[in-house]
């Protein structure tokens, strides 16, 4: 059940995956009417609870964000004490100009990209895992 904790291999493993849809971060006081199962993640913050979520259900609940992004899962199991995968991968969508917005999950590792830049995030991710 222990992830990978080698970076060749966690690079070389990453496999990522463009999930479909558009999904957006939004932050609410308390969770009134959103359902659980409605969100993707949560997380408490002194300010309000941020909140990602595909943007049908944010646009059916009225609710309001600035920012529209593509989910792009690695594949690898990484283990959550792994070191250097988040930076390697953040300096290479640095250098083609791509924000990200990192999710660790207890299998893999979750990156949200401006939709707009999804396809050249995993182009850019393939070729490092392809050349590393």
């Amino acid at each position: 059940m222990n992830g990978e904790k080698n970076l060749e291999k966690l690079v070389r493993s990453m496999n990522p995956k463009l999930n479909e849809g558009e999904y957006v971060f939004v932050t609410v006081k308390h969770f009134g009417e959103i359902k659980r199962e409605d969100t993707i993640c949560e997380f408490k913050e002194e300010e309000g609870i941020t909140l990602v979520m595909a943007k049908t259900k944010a646009d059916g609940l009225g609710l309001k964000y600035s920012f529209v992004a593509s989910w792009i899962t690695l594949e690898v199991h990484s283990a959550l004490d792994a070191v250097g995968l988040t930076a390697l991968f953040a300096d290479v969508l640095t250098k083609h100009n791509i924000s990200c917005n990192v999710i660790a999950g207890f299998y893999h590792d979750h990156i949200f990209v401006d939709k707009n830049d999804a396809e050249q995030a995993v182009k850019a991710l393939t070729t490092l895992s392809k050349s590393y």
